[in-house]
């Protein structure tokens, strides 16, 4: 077997020849690269600080970066490819196919993106907010991009889809500052409704946690065939909200024992 010096020369000469040609695309393409990225941490940094400074909510503030970075990051790329030569209309159909295809394949994941994104820019709660929303009741942890994770009183996570979160209903308990207690309690007939009531608004108007303004107030809700059922309205502030029901709830109680023989009270906030 005869190697043939010639051809190995002239496809030697040919290979030094295309990298010394292709070598400026090369480093250029690479220099854009890193230039690009270190510009990209710089712009995200900048927006993160702007974005802070007018005091937007952490949770849109990350949000919004993320996004920023990553079209930023796509956009470098095809930059990248561009100055290497590739031809970027073929990449760029390419891509949108497989885009077309990924998002077919993710419908109830885009459902949950858009469902977050209508969260975070219409704020129907915030990190730390006491929410009501598909049987839970609990306090908001974290607003992710495509769920949000909660924390009961139990001390239990749960973690609800963004897109079942905004097409629902939500009540927020931490909006307001203040908040009304409905307490619900049963007399008999035979008791003095004048006297109960007194007692009661003095209960209120006695717990340092129950507020002047809105006043407390006591209604009779409805008579039923067992007793009269009276709803006593003390508001107080949100963090109070929880002790002072429940001492209203217990102060009610021992009063009545000593009015009735069978009281009843039960809360319904």
């Amino acid at each position: 077997m005869t190697v043939d010096t010639d051809k190995i020369s002239f496809y030697t000469d040919r290979l030094i020849t295309g990298i010394v040609d292709y070598s400026p695309k090369l480093i250029s393409a690479f220099v854009i690269l890193f230039v690009g990225l270190w510009l990209i941490g710089l712009l995200n940094r900048v927006a993160q600080r702007i974005m802070v400074k007018r005091n937007l909510e952490p949770t849109l503030t990350t949000f919004l970066a993320n996004i920023l970075i990553w079209v930023l990051r796509v956009l470098l790329f095809v930059i990248f490819i561009s100055q290497l030569g590739v031809e970027t209309s073929s990449f760029v159909a390419i891509l949108g196919a497989a885009g077309l295809a990924i998002g077919l394949s993710l419908q109830g994941s885009l459902s949950n993106f858009a469902g977050g994104v209508l969260i975070i820019l219409f704020k129907p709660f915030k990190v730390g907010d006491t929410i009501e929303a598909q049987g839970e009741t609990a306090k908001v942890l974290e607003i992710q991009i495509f769920t949000t994770k909660l924390l009961t009183a139990s001390n239990q996570t749960v973690y609800i889809p963004n897109g079942i979160l905004s097409n629902n209903k939500i009540k927020n308990f931490s909006q307001n500052n203040t908040r009304r207690a409905d307490i619900v309690v049963k007399i008999n007939y035979d008791t003095d409704i004048k006297t109960v009531k007194e007692k009661l608004m003095e209960i209120m108007k006695s717990h340092p946690q129950v507020l002047r303004n809105p006043a407390p107030a006591i209604i009779i809700n409805e008579l039923t065939d067992t007793g009269i059922n009276l709803v006593v309205r003390p508001w107080s502030k949100n963090e109070n909200f929880g002790s002072m029901s429940s001492d209203i709830l217990e102060f009610s109680l021992r009063e009545l024992e000593k009015l009735e023989k069978n009281p009843f009270a039960r809360v319904n906030t």
